[in-house]
């Protein structure tokens, strides 16, 4: 029997026992997608028999699980990224195409035994953090169906929350992986850009983009994490780092009070209060930052020149087909135009000024504890207000990939009507093991669960 959200330790449990319950597993992951009560988690699917095949190969190939650390292990992709042999669209039917060849991150996690079970939804072209921005359909938070589920990496999310996969990958520039994260009670990884390689992978803004995972824990996410990442030379934004570790009681820096910007939903406020609360029982040191220069950094997103960069990857396909692409975000797009070339510079030069400003906050903490969204919104709200509403989404992790930064989003409580809140540890770049530690630890003080089966 497996358990509502599937984890990997779970599932190699049951394989160790008996290395034939991968077909078992099989069975239940297909007739838990089929039985899903949201029809827009994926855009497509690897075929039942495909699937039930590419299993067997596997238990015929390599009967050993303990042989390959992700043997049998079901996952999904954000349709962003490739996987050959499935169309890849960025939620736009017009634009698809179908690879012959899977995305890096992709390929390191087949090689070490995981099976592809879809393509999931998102926000076309990842140009969103609320998920309702795709013509397959909105995603909704497995908590309450009228809520958004997060973007843009919104069918991932779902995928993992509703227990159909213990983990999928995302992509996250913005935000994409851990604002959906934190709507469905799950783990977001966004790792230091470049850890990861984006060969095979549309981009969105190539200079900030970078894979995320969502999955069940932060040990799960981890271990993903450091299976997939790799340096490839074919990425001119892929980095070797080497990791950097925390000093033995690192300084968690929390937001001012009066910086604390909920828009109104009291709740969320108190839980992040709460989630401070539980740190310092953990033993922290909690110092407080002048969040306005990261916030600051944020705007630039998409109030500056980097909407440009977007126009970079699919303004030409844009351009050619406007009747494809879904009404808000061709507005966004075509908004990019806007900016010239001393625009960008402008901008280039304002990041680097309050870069240095960040500079004087990082010399007093070592972590920041930050709300992952201020709040969560309608689907219908969304739908009527789908550039402002959105923005608010993305008030405390806009800044992150500017700075090059490492964070994990975790679970971190519950409001009175049921919908999940979550928080988020931010370091600097190669922090990304490290910063595991107490983000597992916060995890598991805030007795959250994980997805759908809460604790």
């Amino acid at each position: 029997m497996l358990p509502a959200t599937l984890t990997l330790d779970a599932l190699r449990t049951l394989y160790l026992e008996r290395p034939s319950a991968i077909m078992d597993v099989v069975e239940e992951v297909l007739a838990r997608v089929a039985a899903a009560q949201d029809p827009a988690i994926f855009i497509s699917r690897v075929a039942p028999d495909d699937l039930r095949r590419a299993a067997g190969d596997l238990l015929d190939r390599e009967p050993d699980p303990s042989r390959l650390p992700l043997w049998g292990i079901p996952f999904a992709v954000k349709d962003l990224i490739d996987v050959a042999g499935l169309d890849t669209t960025a939620a736009c039917p017009a634009f698809a195409y179908r690879p012959e060849k899977d995305a890096f991150v992709v390929g390191r996690l087949k090689e070490a035994g995981a099976l592809v079970v879809g393509k999931t939804n998102l926000d076309q072209f990842a140009t969103g953090l609320n998920g309702t921005r795709s013509p397959y359909g909105a995603p909704r938070s497995v908590f309450n169906a009228d809520y958004v589920s997060g973007g843009s990496s919104s069918g991932s999310a779902v995928a993992v929350a509703a227990g159909l996969v213990p983990f999928a990958l995302g992509t996250d520039t913005a935000g994409s992986g851990r604002v959906p994260a934190a709507f469905n009670n799950i783990v977001g990884i966004k790792p230091t850009p470049g850890l990861l390689s984006a060969t095979g992978i549309i981009p969105a803004c190539q200079s900030l983009d970078c894979v995320s995972i969502l999955s069940a824990s932060v040990a799960d996410g981890l271990e993903i994490r450091r299976i997939a990442e790799g340096f490839d030379p074919a990425d001119p934004y892929s980095v070797r780092g080497k990791q950097e570790p925390l000093p033995s009681s690192p300084r968690i820096g929390v937001l001012l009070t009066d910086e604390r910007e909920f828009y109104g939903d009291e709740e969320s406020a108190a839980l992040y209060a709460g989630a401070i609360d539980r740190l310092r029982g953990l033993g922290a040191e909690i110092v407080v930052f002048d969040y306005r220069p990261f916030r600051d950094i944020g705007a630039l997103l998409y109030q500056g020149p980097w909407l440009a960069e977007r126009l970079a990857a699919v303004g030409g396909f844009v351009d050619a087909h406007p009747q494809d692409v879904e009404p808000t975000v061709f507005n966004l797009l075509e908004s990019a135009h806007r900016h010239s070339a001393v625009d960008a510079f402008v901008g280039m030069h304002r990041l680097k000024e309050l870069s240095r400003i960040v500079e004087t906050e990082w010399a007093r903490a070592d972590i920041l504890l930050l709300p992952t969204s201020p709040t969560i919104y309608r689907v219908e709200d969304m739908w009527a207000d789908p550039i402002r509403l959105n923005a608010r989404l993305g008030h405390y992790t806009n800044f992150v990939n500017f700075l090059g930064c490492s964070a994990i989003a975790i679970p971190a409580g519950f409001r009175s009507d049921g919908l999940p809140f979550g928080v988020t540890l931010v370091a600097p770049p190669f922090f990304d093991d490290a910063l595991a530690v107490p983000a597992a630890l916060l995890h598991a003080a805030s007795k959250c669960g994980a997805g759908h089966a809460r604790g």
